[in-house]
Parts: structure tokens; sequence; C-alpha cells
């Protein structure tokens, strides 16, 4: 038989569970009211006796739905701070994590209203909690929060610590996906941020490198959402897509063999090649949301980079004008487009009608590039201390004649 140790009703948790039920039945009438909260405080007092506390926590979250819609959002975060705050009775990790669960389940179920007052209940129980694993869940269940109830603009800034996160939950390879396209899908819907959703997308199809086919089955959806974000974006004209199993699977399934063709085309060919896939597709273009026009200018600037990447350096004004398919005058016009997005360094020489390039920008920057980087440095590695040595003789040759005159003229 179970003995109730009397408590203080001025007990923080037994007060929430006295208030909540107070609202619960008080359509009930006062003295069937009177009963079912007196009722359920000695359930509560009986749980807190007992170290029951996730069945406490229960009693408390009953009326969840309730508190939302009628307590005012000072009083809904006290109440949730006292629930909350149940967690850190908890010796163990497991009881800890059910009860976070029980907490993100009521805190989460109608993300549309007060969405950023749960987002905030959400942080104040992820601080609380101790296990590295529970607050990845609860992270993640603010994302989905986030993202549903349109409040993203809360999360965003703590993605600038994701790294620091990952360390800290030590999670594996499957909650990484899970962390990354979540935080892909709260940057593209900001709106303000594609690179960043461009940068998470290709975080999470680079996990599944190395996986069997039926694995890497999994993100041919979003393979194919990073190619077209890449086409789209007027300002990225680098990336290293080419090189991820999961974009070249897509080369071999028939439904999106073409949106694979279309970014090798925007990475290693020119504008010529784009207009003749477009003249073929143009349907399948618009089904993305791609503008013609806008993928031309990309496009153009794309011919632009590769053309300046040929080993003379120097690349004349009409065959800029026949490569990008414009005017005369328009050709300076590009060019200064290019440098301003730095893809190119270099000089126009209008009386010889060249572009002089001393640097321009790597389309795809992959295995190839990096081998070439490596080479360079190792060059250089040798060149430098022996450009060093000859500085340092220059330097004694230049500086020797006069101080030996003056020591002439001394003596």
């Amino acid at each position: 038989m179970t003995t109730v140790v009397p408590t203080s009703e001025e007990d923080p948790a037994l007060a929430v569970v006295r208030f909540t039920s107070e609202l619960a039945w008080a359509d009930a009438g006062p003295e069937a009211a009177e009963d079912q909260v007196n009722r359920l405080c000695l359930e509560a007092q009986e749980s807190m006796v007992m170290g029951r506390w996730l069945d406490l926590v229960n009693l408390m979250l009953t009326s969840a739905d309730l508190m939302f819609s009628k307590v005012s959002d000072k009083d809904l975060e006290c109440i949730f701070t006292v629930i909350c705050n149940v967690v850190s009775k908890l010796e163990s990790p497991d009881e800890a994590h059910e009860m976070a669960k029980l907490i993100c389940g009521k805190v989460t179920q109608q993300p549309n209203e007060k969405p950023a007052l749960r987002l905030k209940i959400l942080f104040n129980l992820y601080n609380l909690l101790e296990n590295p694993y529970s607050r990845f869940f609860v992270y993640m269940k603010a994302l989905n929060l986030a993202l549903n109830g349109k409040v993203t603009e809360h999360i965003i800034p703590a993605f600038k610590k994701i790294d620091s996160f990952l360390k800290e939950w030590n999670i594996d390879i499957k909650d990484k996906r899970e962390l990354f396209l979540g935080i892909a899908n709260v940057l593209k819907e900001n709106k303000s941020s594609s690179k960043d959703s461009f940068k998470f997308l290709t975080k999470y199809l680079a996990t599944f490198s190395g996986d069997d086919a039926s694995t890497m089955g999994e993100a041919k959806e979003e393979a194919v959402r990073t190619i077209i974000e890449f086409v789209k974006a007027p300002d990225m004209f680098q990336c290293d897509l080419l090189d991820m199993p999961a974009i070249g699977q897509l080369e071999m399934v028939a439904k999106y063999a073409l949106v694979y063709q279309l970014l090798k085309i925007f990475l290693t060919q020119r504008l010529d090649a784009y207009l003749e896939f477009q003249a073929a597709n143009a349907t399948l273009l618009k089904s993305y949301g791609l503008v013609h026009e806008d993928c031309i200018s990309k496009m153009r600037l794309m011919s632009l980079v590769d053309l300046g990447s040929n080993e003379s350096c120097q690349i004349p004004y009409d065959l800029i004008r026949d490569t990008l398919r414009i005017s005369d005058y328009e050709v300076e016009t590009w060019v200064v487009k290019a440098i301003t997005a730095k893809l190119i360094d270099g000089k126009m020489d209008q009386m010889n009608q060249v572009v002089i390039v001393s640097r321009c920008a790597e389309r795809v920057f992959g295995q190839q590039q990096w081998l070439t980087l490596r080479t360079k440095l190792a060059t250089w590695k040798v060149t430098i201390p022996s450009i060093n040595a000859l500085f340092f003789k220059f330097f004694i040759a230049v500086t020797y004649i006069p101080l030996n005159n003056v020591w002439k003229k001394n003596k």
C-alpha cells in the first residue's frame, strides 16, 4: 500500500498540476471539478514521493493544448520551465530521453500556434539535458518546429556552431544525414540563405559516398534538388558535385539523366551547348523553375571563365563576342561582370582588342584540381628558397658598395 507523504502546495510542480487540472475541468461544474482536481493533485503527490518523474510530467502535460490556447505567453513560459526542470531530477539517461520525447511531443503538436514560444521552450529543454544524444533529438525537433511554424529566423544563427555541436553529439552517419537535410530545408525556407542551403545539401550528399546503390538511391531527389539550386544561383560558379557518387548515380537513371547532363554543361561546357540542350528540353527546364534568360547569363560568365583558362592568358574580343553570342559593344561589359564576380583577374587591352588574364577561377574543383594545386605547392617549395637566396645576394650587393664607400671616406 502506497504511503503518501504530504507536500506543500507551494511546490512548483504540484502548483502546475493544480493549475492545469482546474483549466481542464473548468466547464464541468464546481463539484465535479474539485473532485477531479484533488484526484490529479493526489496522483502528482504520489508520483513525487515515489520518484516517478515521468508520470508527474505526463500529468502536467495532460492539458498542454488548452494551455497554449488559453494561457498568456508569460505564464505559459513559467509553466513549461517548471515542467522541463523535472528532467534534471533524473539520473538515468534513458529516462531523461523518454521525458524529452514526451515534452517534445506535446510542444510540437501545433507548430503554427505560438511557434516562437514553443521553440524557446525546446531550447530551454535542450540546455537542461546532459545526454548528448538527447540534446541532438531535441535539436532536430526544434529544426522541424522552426520549419513548420515558419520561424526559421530564430534557429538559423545557431547553425554557425554546428561543427562544435557535431563534436558534442557524436552522432552516426544516418543522424548526420537527417541533420544536414533538416538544416538545408530550414535555410531554403528562409530564402535569404541559398548559398548556405546549398552547402548543407552537399554535406548531406557527401554522407552517401561509398554506400551501396540501394542506400544511395535515397538521395536521388535531393541530388536533383542540389543541381537545380546550383544552376539557379546567380552567384555560384564553382562546385565539386561531379565527384560525388550521389550525383553520379543520376546519369544512369532515365528520369534524372537530363538533369545530370545539365550540370555537366554548366561545369564543363560553353553557352552553345546549353542553348542546344535548352532547345530540346525547354519544358523540363521550366518544370524545375529555371528561367532561360538567367541560365544564359550564368552560362555566359561560365563560358568566359572557360576562355580564360587557355594557356596563352589572352582572349581576343571577337572570340568572346562569338562564344557569348553578344554584340561587339557588350564584350567589355561582360568582362567587367566576370571581374566583379571574381571569376577572373585581368585587364582589357582596347588597342589590341584582347583581354589579358592573370588569374581565372576553376569551375570544377575536384580531385584533379587538388592534384594540380599539390604540384604547384611542391614546385613553390623548391623555388622559393632559391629565390630568397638570390634576393639575399642582391641585397648584399646593393648595400655593400655604399657602405664600403662610407667606410673609405671615414678612413
